[in-house]
């Protein structure tokens, strides 16, 4: 399974009230969700963003509330994965579970750039900066996970 797509870069403790902004959340369609991705820290994001397209943070991403609105909203927006140094627990339990791609890597976190051209495979956890040239290793998803990213996520898999 790959990942290729532009990058949006962002800091420390991007929370989920960031994320999808809690007025948002009397809906539970991803489409509706997705129209306010990142709105409160990036306006121009979901203007820009492309299907295939890369989050790139950095410590404790996804911190907040346990919403799963947050992941949810990130997919429905297009992105194909996030990068991050960390990310908060909950957060990555609920994007697995709705089939979010996301991988830590501190190295390519700290590296990558907003902008930059990325490419991420997650069987073997190789992240390339194609703008750069740089390639850092991260740690491959394992066979479970990739299974339930595969299928989109946890409920696909029971199905």
């Amino acid at each position: 399974m790959n990942a290729k797509g532009r990058v949006f870069k962002y800091g420390d403790n991007i929370d989920t009230d960031v994320i999808i902004p809690a007025r948002y959340l009397n809906s539970s369609d991803p489409a509706e969700l997705a129209k306010h991705c990142m709105e409160d820290i990036d306006k121009s994001f979901i203007g820009n963003v492309k299907p295939g397209d890369i989050i790139v943070g950095r410590k404790n991403f996804g911190c907040g509330s346990s919403r799963e609105h947050a992941p949810l909203a990130i997919k429905a927006a297009g992105v194909s994965c996030v990068i991050a140094d960390t990310f908060a627990r909950i957060f990555y339990r609920n994007s697995i579970n709705i089939g979010l791609p996301i991988i830590e890597c501190p190295e390519a976190a700290e590296a990558i750039a907003a902008g930059d051209e990325v490419e991420v495979d997650f069987d073997a956890g190789t992240i390339r900066d194609l703008t750069t040239g740089a390639t850092f290793q991260a740690q491959p998803f394992p066979p479970f996970m990739q299974k339930i990213m595969a299928a989109g996520g946890l409920m696909n898999t029971l199905r």
